[in-house]
């Protein structure tokens, strides 16, 4: 990491121990608790109090989809979304942190030196400032798209009305997600995908069934098509794309952008005062999320490489710590178990490393599977379609992922996520009772089925010949 430049100079007196800049979900806890610490904290937001997450993100995504699966339409599915936030925004207002003590300001935050924050006017000087500023959807610099009604996963949930024809670009987690919820509430969906297949990081078989399920919708999969450009139409608007097949035109009312987030890294001094930045473009940290100004933190997306809000907010409690009491001692964050949960049908709940992953570092691995259709849970609901799967080392219960596939996945996720992280392996997982009927015990039985593969044709002859003596 590169070394600060040594232009500035250091305060003999400081207005706060702490100033964080940006209030989603990592700028909110690690304000939380530098404020239950008795710290002098301020925080400053320069858009709405919960960031992309409360606002554009999870909340009133996954509320589209609740409402979409329950069989509303688009405009009782608005008013669920806005119902949804506006029951969770009071978790992350103004008025509650400022009554655990944070000192909130919404405004635009400027790094004036290492040590020095501007919000217009006032200068604060802080002994230590965490980065928390999230990522913003990319935009593709794609001719004509300028001029044509598009979205982002920020500007979606500005639309009055269902778009007839809605193409997505992009076949990741987030234009999965909301693919589908669209396809329930009756638009024709269409998703144009550069790569070979929707889901690319996950394993062939996963984005097989999610994929499977979409075309059941009737959502069309424009898979291994690139982009080239917006055309205007005598009927409005069309996406121009070419695949193996060569190019054809995609008809739509509107466009939704969803090809990645990069994270908010320029506007606010970052460039100015030196703060290093990675190849990848997030800020660089070390293992204790230290900046090369070894008293400037950053948490959450702006770090990378994982863009999810529980995340953001794990790492937010390191920051704080760090922040506020690196001078003495530090504490790293652990990413042995990183879980991840794409919202689609069914939902693809990942922890640790898949198949692919495995393969492409050269890990030795075995799987180990259970099929929900065995479940008797899956079979009482009539939502079997998935699987259970572990991945261990040869010959031994020590996990190193599981991915999980069907209804409920999500949910289903925690204890292998546990499991994961405290270094609990199969037998262990195989010896805790799991109510019935749950789909919990559908990791249970997996657990049991590596224990039934790993049992030795010798061991059991020995066991054969023990019951045949008892029998005398």
């Amino acid at each position: 990491m590169a070394a600060p430049p040594q232009r500035f100079r250091r305060p003999l007196r400081f207005d706060r121990n702490l100033v964080v800049i940006g209030a989603g979900a990592g700028g909110l806890v690690t304000a939380y608790l530098g404020a239950a610490l008795r710290a002098r904290v301020t925080l400053i937001e320069r858009g709405q109090m919960g960031g992309d997450c409360l606002n554009s993100g999870c909340v009133p995504s996954k509320a589209l989809i609740h409402a979409a699966t329950a069989g509303l339409d688009f405009a009782a599915a608005k008013a669920r979304i806005g119902a949804a936030i506006a029951a969770i925004a009071p978790h992350d207002s103004i008025a509650r942190y400022r009554a655990l003590g944070v000192d909130v300001r919404i405004g635009e935050a400027r790094l004036l030196d290492p040590w020095r924050v501007a919000i217009g006017d006032e200068i604060l000087t802080t002994r230590a400032i965490v980065i928390a500023a999230g990522a913003e959807p990319v935009i593709p610099p794609l001719p004509g798209l300028a001029d044509a009604p598009f979205v982002t996963s920020e500007t979606l949930w500005d639309l009055a009305d269902l778009p007839r024809r809605l193409v997505i670009l992009g076949g990741g987690p987030i234009g999965c997600e909301l693919a589908q919820a669209f396809a329930r509430l009756g638009a024709a969906v269409t998703i144009v995908e550069q790569a070979p297949r929707l889901l690319i990081r996950e394993d062939e078989e996963v984005a097989a069934l999610v994929a499977q399920a979409m075309v059941r919708q009737g959502i069309t999969l424009l898979t291994g098509h690139r982009a080239l450009a917006v055309a205007r139409t005598g009927e409005g608007f069309a996406l121009q794309v070419e695949g193996k097949e060569g190019a054809r035109a995609v008809a739509f009312d509107r466009l939704l952008v969803a090809i990645g987030r990069k994270p908010r890294v320029s506007g606010y001094g970052l460039e100015e005062i030196g703060v290093a930045l990675t190849r990848a473009g997030t800020i660089a940290v070390d293992p204790w999320l230290r900046t090369n100004y070894r008293h400037i933190l950053a948490c959450g997306d702006v770090t990378g490489p994982w863009q999810f809000t529980h995340m953001a907010g794990h790492q937010g409690g390191y920051a704080a710590l760090n922040g506020l009491f690196g001078w003495l001692w530090r504490l790293r964050p652990n990413y042995d178990a990183v879980p991840a949960v794409t919202f689609t049908t069914p939902e693809v709940a990942r922890v640790g490393l898949n198949a692919r992953e495995a393969r492409e570092k050269g890990i030795a691995y075995e799987v180990t599977r259970y099929d929900l259709a065995e479940l008797d849970r899956a079979l009482i609901e009539g939502e079997s379609e998935g699987f259970v799967q572990f991945l261990t080392p040869p010959g031994r219960d020590r996990i190193l992922g599981a991915t999980i596939v069907g209804h409920g996945a999500g949910e289903m996720l925690a204890p292998a996520t546990l499991a994961m992280r405290h270094r609990l392996g199969l037998r262990k997982l195989l010896a805790t009772i799991h109510p019935y009927p749950t789909r919990s015990e559908a990791l249970r039985a997996a657990a049991g089925r590596w224990r039934q593969n790993h049992a030795t044709e010798r061991g059991l002859a020995w066991l054969a010949r023990v019951h045949a003596w008892r029998r005398g």
